[in-house]
């Protein structure tokens, strides 16, 4: 599921400043990147199953592999993973209400401290 409108889309922000504050709300990056895009995963584990929130950007100045670069962040998803095939966003699914809630209040929060260093 995409969480639509955030206003995160719409942000660019020093790469190092974002690992920062991703890594405050348990939304971690780790491989997950090349040289110009980057996904910071949160991991949840319900009783329903196994989801992920990923906030994504791609670098629009320097590359991720240098540490120096300007990300433009993209729209929020929402997904469940299914082994073994991965992580599934599609208009199907079912996700728990109270855990869109939560995404969506890490998403605000997120968004929050982004804009105290968004470019």
């Amino acid at each position: 599921m995409k969480f639509e409108n955030t206003g995160l889309e719409k942000m660019k922000a020093d790469l190092n400043r974002l690992d920062d504050v991703m890594l405050e709300y348990g939304l971690v990056r780790e491989g997950q990147w090349d040289y110009e895009r980057v996904t910071y995963d949160r991991k949840f584990e319900l009783k329903e199953g196994v989801f992920y929130l990923r906030l994504r950007g791609h670098a629009i100045e320097g590359n991720v592999d240098s540490n120096k670069a300007v990300i433009q962040l993209l729209t929020p998803l929402l997904g469940k993973h299914y082994y073994p095939h991965g992580v599934e966003y599609g208009e199907g699914e079912n996700f728990p209400t109270s855990l869109v809630n939560q995404c969506k209040k890490i998403i605000d929060e997120v968004k929050s401290e982004v804009e105290k260093f968004a470019l």
